[in-house]
């Protein structure tokens, strides 16, 4: 697990392989991450905008950006965390993904930008 903590928000990722998701013979291979954000700060804060930059080991870029997360801006009280589950597809069996939030405060509607650590995307037998 990769963690980092950004003005307060702290951003934890998990990574897994998906085996049945993934055609390694036509290069390509499916990871999904969750994703956890927890507020430690004492306001409230509603996650408004997502970007990201994945990187595959034979030096492909693309960078996804969009409105919330899986369909959703939630708001994060103070003391409370937001998880969801999404999914990444690569053209080799290793690669990253790191990127950023565009958070907000509600209480009085200050945009702030949150990171999310760069971590690795890596099919089980490379690790061995």
């Amino acid at each position: 697990m990769v963690t980092a903590i950004t003005l307060g928000v702290k951003i934890s990722v998990d990574t897994s392989y998906q085996d049945e998701h993934s055609n390694p013979v036509n290069g390509h291979f499916m990871f999904a991450y969750r994703i956890t954000i927890e507020n430690l700060t004492e306001y409230a804060v509603q996650l408004k905008r997502r970007q990201w930059f994945i990187f595959d080991s034979n030096g492909t870029q693309r960078q996804v950006e969009g409105e919330g997360v899986v369909g959703e801006q939630p708001v994060i009280e103070p003391g409370e965390s937001h998880a969801y589950v999404s999914a990444c597809n690569l053209n080799t069996d290793m690669g990253s993904m790191k990127g950023n939030y565009l958070m907000q405060r509600i209480a009085d509607h200050k945009d702030f930008i949150v990171d999310i650590p760069e971590f690795e995307l890596i099919v089980p037998y490379r690790l061995n």
